[in-house]
């Protein structure tokens, strides 16, 4: 447990303040330097990355089920069709299965320099009290950051679910509303968590940064009361990590999904940079505007976490100005379900449609739960299939989404 002396705003300014010459003594590690994230050399590094959606904190859509279900709702949806030991087993596979060695070495050679990865709590931290850091999450983050050590990609660490939520959507496996704001106890567990995970990989060089929260507080709950909870727990967060890692970076996005970045106001220390997503909207210079503006009033970087979901022309276009007006990028997802907007589709299985038709029925009651539901032999094939086909071998790769990404389909794929 962090103590509260540490979850103060004013220490937590102080003690990144002490700590910030400690923090530029860190050998290997990408650091800020004004507007810039730039390499143990001293060059500027440009990020180009994917992000590795669906692995650790799967959404329906990206499985074509109902696209408003979370991951607690997903495995609601199995354990119903096949039960609880076996969508336990499934769940282990899938994290075996989605992401591997060979994943991350396709990810280098199709020219992209780095990854964000998005995970949930509650694969790191026992459910229930006193709530001890441990989980299947941290054997499954050690494999990935080795891998990325060895392939030469840097990985940003993306809490897309918080203890209680901090988005009260689909995407933080929460229940409807930010309680991560409301509650002491969810917000100092999110603490204890990311201090412990800064503690592991304190010393690892293929770790850019440590993306606090993924777009914190959805526009449609009350601002007045929410957005100003925002910045000072930050300060609180980066207090506890910088009590054991002074040296990697820290992430920050704004409030309204990671696009209103000016509920932030920096400066939150040294070797801090900001983040925004951008979706629906024109690739034009009046997109990107704000986000500019910010970075060059405080002098610090800014880097798009997401964007993407759209024809390969805006991602082209999009990724231009970006380029051009030196913003590192990371599009969203590396995987999804028979998509030709992301970078490998995965085969949907056969059966599924019966799976995916039970996703979205209505099932408050225990016989709501076999009605409709395919039969559990089939409904468990299709679960096979699809551990099956997530594995890279069984993917196709979509070339032309590299090309608008400026990258290259690696020979063979």
């Amino acid at each position: 447990m962090i103590p509260r002396s540490l979850a103060t705003a004013g220490l937590a300014l102080f003690m990144a303040a002490a700590l910030g010459a400690r923090a530029a003594e860190s050998p290997g590690l990408v650091q800020v330097r004004g507007t810039q994230f730039v390499l143990p050399s001293g060059s500027p590094l440009l990020l180009k990355g994917i992000n590795l959606g669906n692995w650790l904190l799967p959404e329906g859509y990206m499985f074509k089920l109902d696209d408003d279900l979370g991951p607690w709702q997903i495995d609601q949806v199995i354990r119903e069709l096949v039960g609880d030991f076996r969508a336990a087993e499934f769940w282990e596979r899938w994290r075996q299965n989605y992401i591997t060695r060979e994943d991350i070495r396709l990810i280098r050679n199709s020219g992209f320099n780095s990854v964000r990865i998005p995970f949930d709590w509650r694969l790191f931290v026992e459910q229930r009290p006193p709530y001890r850091m441990e989980g299947p999450g941290w054997s499954v983050m050690a494999n990935v950051i080795g891998w990325c050590h060895e392939e030469g990609v840097y990985a940003i660490l993306d809490m897309h679910a918080a203890p209680g939520g901090q988005t009260g959507m689909n995407i933080d496996d929460s229940y409807g509303r930010p309680f991560l704001f409301d509650d002491p106890a969810a917000q100092e567990l999110t603490i204890r968590l990311w201090t412990e995970i800064a503690r592991r990989f304190a010393g690892e060089n293929a770790v850019l940064g440590y993306n606090l929260l993924n777009e914190p507080m959805a526009d449609f709950f009350d601002e007045k009361a929410y957005f100003p909870r925002l910045e000072p727990f930050f300060r609180r967060v980066i207090a506890g990590i910088r009590t054991v890692d002074p040296g990697h970076i820290i992430i920050l996005g704004g409030a309204r999904w990671d696009k209103d970045i000016d509920t932030l106001h920096p400066p939150h220390g040294p070797n801090v940079a900001y983040t925004f997503h951008l979706y629906d909207k024109p690739a034009a210079m009046a997109s990107l505007k704000p986000y500019l503006d910010f970075r060059s009033r405080y002098g610090v970087p800014v880097w798009l976490g997401e964007s993407g979901e759209a024809d390969n022309s805006w991602i082209r276009a999009f990724r231009e100005l970006l380029e051009a007006n030196s913003v590192g990028w990371c599009f969203w997802p590396y995987k999804k379900m028979e998509a030709t907007t992301c970078v490998a589709s995965v085969p949907e299985p056969a059966g599924w449609k019966a799976v995916s038709a039970f996703s979205v029925a209505v099932r408050t009651h225990y016989a709501d739960m076999r009605k409709g539901a395919p039969p559990q032999a089939q409904a468990q094939a299709a679960l096979d299939e699809l551990l099956a086909n997530v594995r890279l071998e069984k993917c196709r790769i979509n070339g032309e989404y590299l090309r608008a990404l400026g990258l290259a389909q690696p020979p063979g794929r």
